[in-house]
């Protein structure tokens, strides 16, 4: 028997990843364990690790494993299943020093269960609700033996021509950066290394939001004030609140690619935030330095990304096959390999994958009977999480809620849409297990009212923009036309509109319209949509948009022709009951924009907190001379931090604690909010400082706290905002992180337009 248990405990021991060679070094020793480790493997070993490759058809399942086995890949992004992974992690046990895999994927708004895109879970201003949204989302990755994500995405869009502004979370420094802690910590859960989370992997380091004219991968050319004051702190954020990884943008800042910048990965984010983990290239990133002009060739590339620390080379050759040679020839050093390889393993000993390889991918008897079965997903939460994230932008007359013994005519491309419903970068969700615009009213209506549905239109007329937008997709395409004539899509809309009480049209963008690489010129909703809403307005029943989309919109128009209108963005798995309880009253909407609305294109950029100018425009004084449009109405259609509700808020006069604050003092700024309605309902009381005279020209005005609260009608309550030194610190023209003394102004309100205002004095 002894014998027995010997020869088990030297079989483990021996199957165990490197536990054999590695005994110097407990394994609860980070730093040792990873040391000892590096000294063992040879070159080929090392520049393996550094390998992220992608499964295609140019790297066949059999190949990979081959490779792994022969210890010359690191991790794979896209294979999603344990059966999948499985194979890869025991290839990995047959290499030569048992390093495991680990495995990634685009977990951005959820896993199986698609949550709201990451723009409409910022319009919930509910930090417990966008929590819980990333908790679940890396519960079902990690169960599906997933073991980073490349997520959060906390660029700041300030221009929605981006399409990726979909991915984000809108256009404020200060709330994108309270949502990238919150979505790190979410994510990585007490630990990585626990079973039920996964390693974030913050991006796109950096500015990637910013790009001229608002189209991707186009370069970014920035003021450093700027830079460090608004662009910069998400990041820091999350890197603050323990991001494992940081995925590099694809974009050049200041002339020189992310992907190839010293300062910026090295100088700025080793040195100066003092990040210890994993940095990993994008898509393709290395090879694109020579198509950026700064590698003459493939060797220069992988040489300027190696010394600019970028770890991990995503779906890129460069390092395999350059990276020996330039050893050799003395012009890199083995300590630039060996730093990115240490990083590499402490990204892996930090997921808990030395302990156990098998951590997430588990035994394969223990493997759901059905990976996609509707019982693994989270539909309560994705309901309630999508219900918050909805944004009412007009009720005229109260339209909203509707009745549900009314006749309703559903009317619009997005009203039986379940591929748009989930949105850009829904991971592993499907299509099937969306709930419609259509099924949702359905299903709260019942027998008590009647819906009539009609198409009315295709997404597009435009046959260039179908063909781009099908183009990935082209033995699969997303967006399939109804081959009838518009005339004839319209005409049954129209009849439809005329036998019902009240119209309610599903328009927007395509899923396909707003994602990476695809940037638009312009912003209205297509013609074809608006087409048929002119139609329908034409009726004279009650019009309610609801509007699907993953940026702001240009709805002048369209707000004129609408009695009501929703914001709904993409709404995830539970997005058409989610709707539709809005709709019906069953929830009282509380979303707030994060983000701008301009009135047009040509007003982009549109934030709120822009910077003071000498000739400012007034609104409802002359113009002439002052910084304005003359064409239009200067201003936005909506501004960052609205949104209404079915029922009606007031704020008292705000009260200050004092007119002075000392650098070590609190200021308290307190206001009492009534619902004043007859209907229970959420708000977002937010906070916002201007500095009214400093060393260099600072905003209008920039948020600083919000508190969002639940009121019963007729409930008041007393809020109270605590204000220090720390709120009233900027970047200035040293680059220097301070306060100035002198007047501030503060204000309450609920949109950062309709405010009240105080002043006081920091000494």
């Amino acid at each position: 028997m002894k014998k027995l248990c010997l020869l088990g405990l030297v079989a483990t021991l021996a199957t165990h990843p490197v536990w054999a060679e590695t005994k110097p070094a407990a394994l609860n020793d980070k730093d040792a364990f990873v040391s000892d480790l590096l000294k063992q493997m040879t070159l080929d070993e090392k520049i393996g690790q550094l390998r992220l490759i992608s499964i295609g058809p140019e790297m066949p399942r059999e190949l990979i494993r081959k490779e792994i086995a022969a210890g010359r890949i690191g991790g794979t992004f896209n294979s999603i299943t344990r059966p999948e992974n499985r194979p890869m992690q025991d290839a990995a046990m047959r290499s030569r020093l048992k390093i495991p895999m680990f495995f990634a994927y685009d977990v951005i708004h959820g896993h199986r269960t698609i949550f709201p895109i990451s723009l409409a879970l910022a319009s919930s201003w509910d930090m417990d609700a966008i929590g819980r949204s990333g908790r679940i989302a890396a519960q079902e990755a990690a169960a599906d033996s997933l073991d980073i994500t490349f997520a959060p995405m906390v660029d700041i869009s300030r221009d929605p021509r981006w399409g990726r502004t979909s991915e984000g979370f809108g256009e404020d420094t200060y709330l994108v950066s309270r949502i990238a802690e919150v979505m790190v910590k979410a994510f990585q859960g007490t630990s990585p290394a626990n079973a039920d989370s996964l390693m974030a992997s913050v991006k796109h380091f950096a500015l990637y939001g910013a790009v001229e004219g608002g189209r991707d991968y186009n370069v970014v050319d920035m003021s450093p004030v700027k830079m460090y004051q608004d662009y910069l702190p998400p990041y820091h954020a999350a890197i603050k609140a323990g991001s494992g990884g940081v995925m590099v943008a694809l974009n050049s800042i200041n002339g020189v690619p992310a992907t190839a910048n010293t300062w910026l990965m090295n100088d700025l984010l080793r040195k100066d935030w003092g990040f210890k983990g994993l940095t990993v290239s994008d898509h393709g990133a290395i090879f694109e330095l020579i198509k950026h002009g700064v590698a003459k060739d493939g060797r220069e590339a992988a040489k300027l990304a190696i010394k600019a620390g970028i770890d991990m080379s995503m779906n890129d050759s460069l390092y395999g096959k350059e990276l020996p040679g330039l050893l050799k020839s003395g012009e890199i050093q083995q300590s630039d390999i060996d730093n990115a390889v240490r990083e590499v393993l402490g990204a892996k000993y930090d997921m808990g994958l030395f302990k156990d390889p098998y951590l997430r991918i588990g035994k394969a008897e223990d493997d759901p009977a059905d990976t996609y079965a509707d019982s693994r997903l989270h539909r309560a939460e994705a309901r309630d999480i999508a219900r918050r994230s909805l944004v009412l932008l007009k009720n005229h007359n109260d339209t909203l809620p509707l009745k549900k013994s009314a006749t309703i005519a559903l009317v619009g491309p997005l009203a039986k849409a379940p591929i748009d419903m989930m949105g850009s970068w829904a991971a592993a969700g499907r299509p099937a297990q969306s709930v419609t615009l259509l099924d949702g009213m359905n299903a709260v209506i019942g027998e008590k009212g009647k819906v009539i549905y009609a198409r009315g239109a295709n997404i597009t007329g435009d046959k260039a923009v179908l063909d781009y937008l099908n183009f990935l997709n082209f033995d699969a395409p997303e967006v399939v036309d109804d081959p009838r004539p518009a005339l004839v899509l319209i005409d049954e809309a129209v009849k439809a509109a005329n036998n019902a009480d009240v119209i309610v049209a599903a328009v927007g963008e395509s899923r396909g319209m707003s994602p990476e690489s695809s940037s638009r010129t312009e912003m209205n909703i297509p013609q074809s949509q608006r087409d048929l809403i002119k139609a329908l307005k034409a009726t004279g029943k009650p019009l309610v948009l609801v509007l699907m989309n993953g940026r702001p919109l240009s709805i002048l128009e369209e707000n004129q022709q609408a009695d009501a209108i929703l914001e709904t963005w993409f709404a995830g798995t539970e997005g058409g009951n989610a709707i539709a309880d809005v709709l019906f009253g069953d929830y009282n909407p509380s979303g707030k924009l994060p983000i701008t609305f301009p009135r047009s294109v040509g007003q982009i950029p549109t934030y709120y907190n822009h910077l003071t100018i000498g000739r400012p425009f007034t609104p409802g004084k002359p113009g002439n001379y002052t910084s304005q449009y003359f064409d239009d109405t200067t201003g936005p259609l909506f501004p960052f931090g609205y949104g209404l509700s079915y029922t009606t808020f007031s704020l008292s006069d705000m009260a200050l604690s004092s007119t002075t604050l000392n650098k070590t003092g609190k200021l308290d700024a307190s206001v009492t909010v009534k619902n004043t309605g007859k209907v229970d309902g959420e708000t977002v009381v937010q906070l916002y400082i201007q500095d009214v005279a400093g060393s260099m020209i600072r905003p209008i005005k920039e948020l600083k706290n919000f508190q969002k609260i639940m009121l019963k009608a007729g409930e008041a309550r007393t809020l109270h905002f605590t204000i220090t030194e720390d709120d009233l610190k900027f970047y200035n023209a040293q680059l220097k992180f301070a306060a100035e003394p002198g007047e501030f102004n503060v204000q309450i309100g609920l949109d950062s337009q309709d405010v009240q205002q105080q002043t006081f004095e920091l000494l």
